[in-house]
């Protein structure tokens, strides 16, 4: 049985999801719904890449690339066969007449990533410190130059099209939490608990019998099971899309929003996905308004960028942890209490000193 502070940090977690969803409806601005499913996809994304990165402590570069997996891999499953004529005219025969519903191939695409995570990933995990980020970016790269030139899947460096719209704000929304249920439950699950031992002290998990290979390699499994759904998402929103929207920018993005917003804790993930969302929004209009109001002799380009970089620059500086450093939500507060009066309980020290002569 869960604990009341896993409840209280997953009902915390969810409420902006559904109070996004809900604020969105009533407005009825098309705009904003587009916004906030852009948002839940980025955020299943986050939650996915902390399930890996805060249990284990290993940065990864990795996490986009297989979201493109799900993308090009529900993209073949689901585009109508006489459009995958004009989209992809090299496509294998055996896939060649294959139309599934978008919803089945979206799910299938995370399992397409997350059987490609577990094929090539097992070695790396040995690997710690700035090994790992090295071979984890040079995974990036090799999935990237994969999209890039198998034409026969991916249509190449050009822009697949033809996938049908498929992606909605309810669906997003549903993903987007059911990602960071996930991230929550496999959290205090004992995997989670030996990983993040292993993270604090790698000698002493393995003392105590943690297989660390193992342990990383479940959660990487896992993180690129939920980066492929939110790729197959994102495919079956947009439409159309090359593999440099897989690649460095994107990657950028999202390590920029589970930094600010703590790496170490699925809170940080959910509030840094929002905050830094809300922000890139707000940027993009004042850029926009400047452009417009002609106030520079060249148009203002890069900002939003600009202004992430810098916001990573100052959290690594003041707060390297992040917003939510160590502790859920749900942990903050409530359970610092006494059942009986709600008085702070005592310090050890505290009450040694009153126990003193």
């Amino acid at each position: 049985m869960l604990e009341r502070r896993i409840w209280l940090t997953l009902v915390l977690l969810l409420l902006p999801v559904a109070l996004l969803v809900l604020a969105v409806e009533q407005l009825g601005v098309r705009v904003l719904d587009r916004i906030a499913i852009n948002l839940c996809i980025s955020l299943a994304l986050v939650v996915g890449l902390q399930v890996f990165m805060g249990n284990s402590g290993i940065l990864s570069f990795a996490h986009v690339g297989f979201m493109g997996v799900g993308a090009y891999a529900s993209a073949v499953l689901s585009i109508p066969a006489q459009m995958k004529g004009m989209a992809l005219p090299d496509l294998y025969g055996v896939v060649a007449g294959l139309e599934l519903s978008p919803y089945l191939a979206i799910a299938l695409g995370g399992l397409a990533a997350a059987a490609v995570a577990a094929l090539v990933s097992y070695p790396l995990m040995r690997l710690s410190d700035a090994a790992a980020v090295i071979t984890s970016f040079a995974l990036l790269v090799v999935l990237h130059t994969i999209m890039l030139h198998w034409s026969q899947v991916t249509n190449g460096p050009r822009t697949l099209f033809g996938l049908p719209k498929a992606t909605d704000l309810h669906l997003a929304a549903a993903i987007a939490a059911g990602a960071v249920v996930l991230a929550v439950l496999f959290k205090e699950s004992r995997t989670g608990v030996l990983l993040r031992a292993s993270r604090d002290d790698e000698t002493a998990a393995a003392a105590i019998g943690a297989d660390v290979p193992q342990l990383r390699w479940r959660a990487f499994v896992l993180s690129a099971l939920i980066a492929g759904v939110a790729g197959g998402l994102w495919g079956h929103f947009i439409t159309s899309f090359s593999p440099t929207a897989f690649y460095l920018k994107q990657t950028f993005v999202i390590l920029g929003m589970l930094v600010i917003g703590g790496a170490a804790t699925v809170s940080g993930a959910v509030f840094g996905c929002f905050l830094v969302t809300f922000a890139f929004e707000g940027l993009r209009s004042i850029e926009g308004a400047l452009n417009r109001a002609q106030i520079f002799t060249e148009q203002v380009v890069g900002l939003t960028e600009i202004a992430l970089a810098l916001a990573m620059i100052g959290i690594l500086i003041l707060r390297p942890g992040g917003l939510f450093a160590t502790a859920e939500i749900g942990a903050v507060w409530p359970f610092r209490r006494t059942a009986t009066n709600g008085a702070p309980r005592p310090s050890p020290s505290t009450s040694t000193k009153r126990a003193s002569p």
